[in-house]
């Protein structure tokens, strides 16, 4: 028995994370179509256009697909309406206590699953009611937790204070690391850089490039002042280091990130002044693949290096 895929009614137990600029309709519905559950990334969204989109997911899939949601973001009582409105049956929500919504989703018969980088969110997240938690290791891409806690540390760690499913976020690219995650304790995966490169992704082409040419190394958290976020180094960082060099307050590095730098790097694909969030996983990517060949590959590897383990003795 495996619970993430009975509470989601899936194939697979692998989640396509909901990133900004990234997770539009088209990935979206091809992730659930080929048996997983894909997230629309709506803090990226005006609610218009995530509006748009869950119309045109419903449109590309019969299959089920929820929409990832920031509590933090400006509009977000006009996300929640959007999503109670076409009867969205999954949200999984992110950066901000999920006790004010959880209620309000579960009024209208919607599963939630909140991200979390440590045990104690997890446990406020289990208090507040969600039906599954997401850990995320700080190796993920994008907006990250403070705590530099590594995703092989944090699951087992949550594993042995939680009941509810925990799904393994973070450095997740390929089936042994998925089997790794569940013999940590895991039910499922989240996995967000290796649809980001992923030809339906809506991100631009020049940052699909960027990730499948990135080496170990080229990705650092950074901006934790601000915001933790995990990005490749380009132009942009080379500013925020330069910065933190000459010891600038917090304030002049909010000036310095401005405004939309990461939809000028990986929706509009300006490499130099963008902001290009992306997982340490990125290095173990090299091709830009279509949703139904990842999910092959996945699936496959899993299986494959799973029967190979009975060849292993300790």
């Amino acid at each position: 028995m495996n619970r993430v895929k009975e509470l989601f009614e899936i194939k697979y137990p692998i989640i396509q994370g909901g990133m900004l600029w990234c997770s539009g309709w088209e990935l979206v519905s091809a992730v659930s179509n080929a048996g997983g559950l894909g997230l629309i990334g709506s803090a990226s969204m005006y609610p218009d256009i995530l509006d748009e989109h869950i119309i045109k997911c419903k449109k590309a899939t019969d299959k089920p697909f929820g929409v990832n949601i920031a509590l933090i973001y400006p509009q977000i009582d006009d996300h929640i309406e959007i999503i109670i409105k076409h009867k969205v049956k999954i949200v999984f929500s992110s950066a901000g206590n999920p006790a004010k919504y959880t209620s309000i989703f579960k009024e209208h018969g919607i599963k939630v699953v909140h991200v979390v980088p440590n045990l104690r969110f997890a446990l406020k997240a289990v208090n507040a009611g969600v039906d599954a938690i997401v850990v995320e290791g700080f190796e993920a891409g994008g907006h990250n937790g403070i705590d530099e806690m590594t995703t092989m540390s944090l699951i087992p760690l949550v594993k042995k204070e939680i009941n509810i499913p925990i799904i393994a976020a973070g450095g997740i690219a390929s089936g042994d690391s998925i089997l790794a995650a569940f013999a940590l304790g895991a039910e499922g995966v989240q996995i967000g850089s290796l649809f980001a490169a992923s030809k339906e992704s809506s991100a631009h082409i020049n940052f699909k490039n960027e990730i499948i040419k990135a080496k170990e190394n080229d990705t650092i958290l950074t901006l934790k002042e601000l915001a933790p976020v995990r990005l490749l180094k380009n132009s942009f960082y080379q500013k925020i280091f330069d910065a933190y060099q000459n010891r600038v307050s917090t304030e002049d590095l909010k000036t310095l990130l401005g405004r939309a730098r990461a939809k000028k790097g990986m929706f509009e694909g300006d490499l130099i002044e963008g902001e290009l969030e992306i997982g340490q996983v990125s290095a173990q990517i090299n091709k830009i693949k279509t949703v139904n060949e990842i999910m092959e590959e996945l699936t496959e590897g899993f299986k494959r290096v799973k029967n190979n383990l009975n060849n292993f003795d300790f």
